[in-house]
């Protein structure tokens, strides 16, 4: 199957100047709201990430510990995976 973007790109020597122009003006655009979507999505990673600072902050502010014990169980869990080296299925 031919990716319509890989489509646009056969035979372009049959194609005249004006057809050249349009197929052009459609990828500018095309590229314009992926990257419209990918400063949004950075935008928002972002915004969760300074909210997450800002909680972790607070905690430690308040004395709070920042690792939990199952932060703990993890980190011992994949430390012992390493030790062991990988799995043989």
């Amino acid at each position: 199957m031919i990716d319509e973007n890989e489509e646009i790109l056969t035979e372009l020597s049959q194609k005249n100047d004006q057809e050249l122009r349009v197929i052009l003006d459609k990828l500018y655009k095309e590229e314009q709201g992926i990257s419209y979507k990918r400063r949004l999505l950075h935008a928002k990673i972002d915004i969760l990430r300074a909210e997450l600072t800002a909680r972790l902050k607070e905690k430690r502010k308040q004395g709070k510990s920042l690792i939990t014990a199952k932060d703990l169980e993890k980190l011992t869990e994949i430390l012992a995976r390493e030790v062991r080296g990988p799995s043989i299925e």
